[in-house]
């Protein structure tokens, strides 16, 4: 077999979901409407913490940065996947899928940190009220994201600039909607050992890291909330952690899913659509939950389409 040179610039074939053109405008229109609910979505979201001064808490601040997070996640994939569809050309640049490759890679960890940064804030706000507002002061929160986007952005390089090192193949199809690191090695004609081995060591680190801060934190939580005597207080309590919960069970779930799915199938069609649960399903359910469960945005958003409306 044939091996590019690492300096020429080649094309790869993402093949998508299926090869069936029977099927493309089905898939084509969901993704469309995914992509749209999405956006709109997070939008709604981020606009009404930034109007409602109620919400400038550091717990929607990080919510804010989610948001915009899960908008962007869905931007560097399903757009190509639409193009691609409409125009019948499934071709991306190396360079272009390495990046695609690359922000998903940071997209997908700075995710990881966000969730447990919000937990880290719910476990001060209710295991030392009193100490709250000095604890997460405004510059603590932006230091705390800035240092999570940071570490995201650097999981991503090493994995990308690892893949420069590699030697790969003519005529690369990878039978996948949008461009994984992990997908990208598979097609590589030299030892990709290391590569292998440096995502599972990043990603049990940046992701798990994050998991153990959530899993500390919530037991706290509860080991809290309990010694509270009014079943009132309780609920109040556990009712400022629901949403966060159920985004994390979410993201984590899927993302846990896709792992053991890609392990457990030797099926490159069958893992493209589980990378869909976690790469399309969290970005667009997490403004449904936080909108169905957290009462202070309900009201928010409320205000928000209140006064759209009225200047329509």
């Amino acid at each position: 077999m044939e091996v590019k040179n690492k300096s020429v610039v080649f094309d790869i074939f993402l093949r998508g979901l299926t090869d069936d053109t029977e099927l493309q405008p089905f898939i084509f229109g969901l993704f469309l409407c995914a992509y749209l609910i999405t956006i709109f979505g997070n939008l709604l979201i981020m606009l009404a913490i930034n109007c409602d001064s109620q919400l400038h808490t550091p717990m929607y601040f990080f919510l804010c940065h989610l948001s915009f997070n899960d908008m962007y996640l869905i931007s560097i994939t399903v757009p190509k996947m639409l193009v691609s569809i409409q125009t019948e050309d499934q071709r991306i640049t190396f360079a272009g899928c390495l990046s695609q490759g690359c922000f998903v890679a940071v997209c997908t960890i700075f995710e990881c940190f966000l969730l447990g940064v919000m937990a880290y804030d719910r476990y001060i706000a209710i295991c030392y009220p009193l100490r709250y507002t000095v604890l997460m002061n405004p510059c603590f929160c932006v230091i705390l994201v800035l240092i999570s986007l940071f570490l995201s952005i650097i999981n991503g390089l090493l994995h990308s600039l690892m893949v420069l090192y590699l030697s790969f193949c003519t005529d690369l199809e990878i039978l996948h909607f949008f461009c994984e690191i992990a997908q990208i090695i598979k097609f590589a004609c030299s030892d990709s050992l290391i590569n292998r081995i440096l995502i599972f060591v990043t990603a049990s680190i940046f992701a798990g890291i994050p998991l153990f801060g959530i899993i500390f934190s919530y037991v706290h939580i509860v080991s809290t909330v309990v010694k509270i005597t009014s079943s009132e207080g309780k609920y109040k309590a556990f009712s400022t952690c629901g949403s966060h919960l159920s985004v994390v069970s979410l993201f984590y779930g899927t993302g846990f899913g896709v792992y053991i799915t890609s392990n457990m199938i030797d099926s490159p069609k069958k893992i493209a659509v589980a990378s869909v649960m976690y790469s399309i399903v969290p970005p667009m359910m997490n403004p449904f939950i936080y909108s169905m469960r957290n009462r202070d945005m309900k009201e928010a958003l409320k205000k928000v389409i209140a006064k759209t409306a009225s200047l329509l």
